[in-house]
């Protein structure tokens, strides 16, 4: 049986492709490509990962945080062809597609994720089930961590709220 659901839930209006991604000026702009390299690196590190053939920008602030899309061409099945990257002044982290539709949804279920973390660093529980962060879970740098997603839900975050829904 064939199915007639969209392949993909990406709403593709949200977001341009890299070359033609531009911040508010010329620094910004440079910021946002330097962290468009983070995220390739970052990206072609795991290892379900075998070449990344497009990459989208969706919404960010230079040297702050900056939310990519990329198609890729995974290592195996099971492994969906677009997954978004979150870097910046924040831990990497990826977001699948599934629930993340647009670049503030993966946004906010980075911050979500990582947030957890802040507080399990923070009260001195266990961070196993939780995404990695390439840092001691102590509670200072639960707090740092948790200072930063606060900053971004606020500043960035906010002016997003309607594609939330």
């Amino acid at each position: 049986m064939m199915s007639t659901a969209n392949p993909s839930p990406i709403d593709f209006s949200k977001v341009v492709p890299t070359p033609a991604m531009k911040g508010d000026d010329d620094e910004d702009s440079s910021l946002l490509r330097e962290m468009l390299l983070e995220a390739e690196r970052y990206l072609n590190k795991l290892k379900w990962c075998a070449r990344i053939n497009e990459s989208y920008f969706g919404i960010g602030i230079g040297g702050i945080v900056a939310v990519f899309l990329f198609r890729i061409t995974p290592c195996h099945n099971g492994v969906d062809d677009f997954v978004w990257v979150i870097v910046g002044d924040i831990p990497p982290l990826y977001i699948t597609v599934d629930n993340a539709p647009n670049p503030a949804c993966a946004l906010d279920a980075y911050l979500g994720a990582m947030s957890e973390w802040a507080e399990a660093a923070i009260s001195g529980k266990s961070i196993s089930a939780l995404p990695p962060v390439y840092a001691d879970p102590t509670p200072e740098n639960g707090r740092k961590l948790k200072g930063r997603l606060e900053f971004i839900d606020k500043e960035l975050l906010s002016p997003y709220r309607s594609d939330l829904s």
